[in-house]
């Protein structure tokens, strides 16, 4: 299938676990910058960029909710999740933020 067919829906199961995961409180942060944000994201979703993820970790375990991170392509958000579970949160990849919104639909 490869990761084109994963990112664009040919990968159900994916799909129905985001929608579970938000649909049980995950948090949703886009990693891209502002500008990028103001241009499009998804409803309820956090704008923290990626360079400053570290400093908000505090915060984002006190919610104490996995966290579903988004961004352009799947690449910042992959690198947030490291970030996030080297922390010890819970963390997922959404990949595309346009693409998790399509999937939560």
């Amino acid at each position: 299938m490869g990761l084109f067919g994963f990112l664009f829906g040919k990968h159900h199961s994916s799909a129905v676990y985001m929608r579970n995961l938000v649909a049980s409180g995950a948090v949703i942060v886009d990693v891209r910058s502002p500008e990028e944000f103001r241009g499009g994201h998804l409803r309820n979703s956090l704008n923290i960029p990626l360079q400053s993820l570290a400093q908000q970790l505090p915060t984002l375990k006190q919610k104490n909710k996995p966290i579903i991170t988004v961004c352009k392509t799947g690449a910042r958000s992959s690198m947030a999740v490291g970030v996030l579970k080297n922390a010890g949160i819970e963390a997922y990849n959404g990949g595309p933020w346009n693409v998790l919104q399509h999937q939560l639909a």
